[in-house]
């Protein structure tokens, strides 16, 4: 009995020993998980500062351009006669745009206006209105 006694006390203190041990490398794996990340946001902003700082001073370096000047042209060569401007070039006239005969267009308007009326959703009177309204009388 005294022999089982002892094997269960050493596992009783060797299982409270392996969780103390676990639980303590967790939590230092925690803490250098931390200050690893802390590390990471400070390498980060560190980097961002610096980018700006180089972007700063490339501006200022270079200032913004205004565009190019305006070209007098070049020298007239010898031989040549000095050239003058182009004359402003004129546009096309606009296009006119293909129009379907009006006809076509008013005999599908009836023909749906007939189909509606038909169909009963119409009354007579509305009919003729709408009638004289496409015809335009």
């Amino acid at each position: 009995m005294g022999l089982i006694r002892g094997v269960a006390r050493t596992a009783a203190i060797a299982g409270t020993a392996t969780a103390v041990s676990n639980r303590v490398s967790r939590r230092q794996a925690n803490k250098w998980a931390a200050q690893d990340d802390q590390q990471a946001a400070q390498d980060e902003q560190a980097a961002k500062a610096e980018a700006y700082d180089q972007q700063q001073a490339s501006a200022q370096q270079y200032p913004p351009q205004q565009g190019y000047p305006p070209q007098q042209g070049y020298p007239p060569q010898q031989g040549y006669p000095p050239q003058q401007g182009y004359p402003p070039q004129q546009g096309y006239p606009p296009q006119q745009g293909y129009a379907p005969p009006a006809q076509e267009d008013t005999i599908t308007q009836l023909q749906k206006l007939a189909e509606l009326k038909s169909a009963g959703i119409l009354t007579d009177e509305e009919f003729a209105a709408q009638k004289a309204k496409i015809l335009g009388s």
